[in-house]
């Protein structure tokens, strides 16, 4: 396998219920499995999202789980996920989807650099950047 940079994003409960959203934002094959799956004996945890993986026609790969017992939650702004690419490639639908529900901290428009470009936070608290290129 060649080397690859995913995003793994962590959430407090509603792993299962991001996954699925992103699923229908860039398709693919969404994969989930749970602390009981992988053996936990905790009542509180075992329908909890241990590892989830979505693998998308584009070939994006993103990761998630809920946060495992004995670790805290502490969302932050210090990670955003970035799609940039070229016109006629989907991202704007893929903008709409994510900004929908969510925070637009700049609007998705025509930028001083010439790409179209917004950033949002999405409805479950991530960051997004999306960038098309010269359009």
């Amino acid at each position: 396998m060649a080397s690859q940079l995913n995003p793994y994003l962590t959430f407090g409960g509603n792993a299962r219920e991001a996954m699925e959203f992103y699923q229908s934002v860039f398709g693919g094959e969404l994969k989930v499995n749970t602390f009981g799956e992988f053996g936990s004996p905790d009542p509180a945890v075992k329908d909890l999202v241990m590892h989830a993986n979505l693998d998308t026609p584009r070939g994006y790969r993103l990761m998630a789980s809920d946060t495992a017992p004995g670790m805290t939650l502490n969302p932050g702004n210090n990670v955003t996920c970035s799609l940039s690419g070229d016109p006629g490639e989907g991202l704007e639908e893929v903008w709409a989807k994510l900004s929908d529900g969510g925070e637009v901290g700049v609007p998705f428009e025509k930028q001083m650099w010439g790409d179209t470009f917004g950033q949002c936070k999405d409805k479950y608290g991530i960051q997004w950047m999306v960038d098309v290129v010269g359009s």
